[in-house]
């Protein structure tokens, strides 16, 4: 029976980016209506750890806000993951803080967070369309950091952004050179306060995107299908798994809402999925 990894992430400081990526609502120039707060304690999120772990999270991501890693986030993040690890057992600690060099995720690593979360977004080619404050190359880089110093990468990209096919395919290729461990796939959600007003993709689409990456990927990488999917996939989710996913993200995502666990639980229920419960793929 196949099995599917499931992932929670925490944003655990939100809404506070100066950047001006047109797909986020974290950014502060486009004022979108989503709750903005500076550090949650360090309490409540070996808390909601422990909530994602009773719900099946095998992976656990600390999201911060902003365009990178500064001291001070080095060091909050550190003592969250450091505070979640003597409490939990079992989780995969994921830090998501944007831009970072080796001496920070080496911080980071010694205080027990296993992976880095960086996202490349969208092709090299279209990325100046939808960010300039800061330039792709310089995500890229920052996962090539991640893999020198030995952390597991997590790389992956928004689909549906206006973006073109060739635009796609580039980035799974770029996705693919970097051979990460695990790659998440996120289906742009429109926001009225963004740029970017609609999405530009259908299920047939996001079903061929999955394969393809699947292919591109290799069969023992973890193939995550996360924002978005309830747009695409809602009773469909069969779908996502037959094209080459498995896994997901459960509960709410970083400023949108997620489906009930419950409901996701029994979804892989019925459709013969059983959860896994260690991080080992094969």
């Amino acid at each position: 029976m196949k099995q599917i990894f499931l992932c929670a992430i925490n944003n655990i400081l939100s809404g506070t980016c100066q950047e001006d990526c047109k797909f986020c609502t974290q950014s502060v120039r486009y004022h979108a209506n989503i709750e903005r707060y500076n550090y949650k304690s360090i309490e409540q999120i070996v808390s909601e750890a422990k909530v994602a772990k009773a719900n099946g999270a095998l992976g656990y991501c600390l999201v911060t806000a902003g365009k990178g890693l500064d001291d001070k986030k080095v060091d909050f993040v550190a003592r969250a993951a450091q505070a979640i690890k003597a409490e939990v057992e079992g989780l995969n600690l994921i830090a998501c803080n944007g831009t970072a060099n080796k001496d920070q995720l080496k911080h980071l690593q010694r205080h027990g967070i296993d992976s880095y979360n960086h996202n490349l977004e969208t092709s090299e080619r279209y990325y100046a369309d939808i960010c300039q404050t800061h330039p792709w190359s310089e995500r890229y880089e920052t996962c090539e950091n991640v893999k020198s110093v030995g952390l597991a990468l997590c790389s992956g990209g928004i689909f549906g952004m206006g973006e073109t096919r060739e635009d796609r395919d580039s980035l799974l290729d770029s996705i693919a050179s970097l051979s990460p461990e695990s790659t998440p796939l996120n289906f742009y959600h429109p926001n009225p306060a963004l740029p970017i007003q609609t999405r530009n993709i259908d299920l047939d689409e996001a079903v061929a995107i999955i394969k393809k990456a699947r292919k591109l990927l290799g069969e023992d990488k973890l193939l995550m299908v996360a924002g978005g999917r309830e747009l695409l996939f809602d009773k469909k989710e069969a779908l996502m798994f037959e094209a080459g996913a498995n896994a997901m993200v459960i509960g709410n995502y970083l400023t949108t809402q997620g489906t009930e666990v419950s409901n996701d639980k029994k979804m892989l229920d019925t459709l013969g999925y059983r959860i896994a419960t260690s991080c080992d793929t094969h």
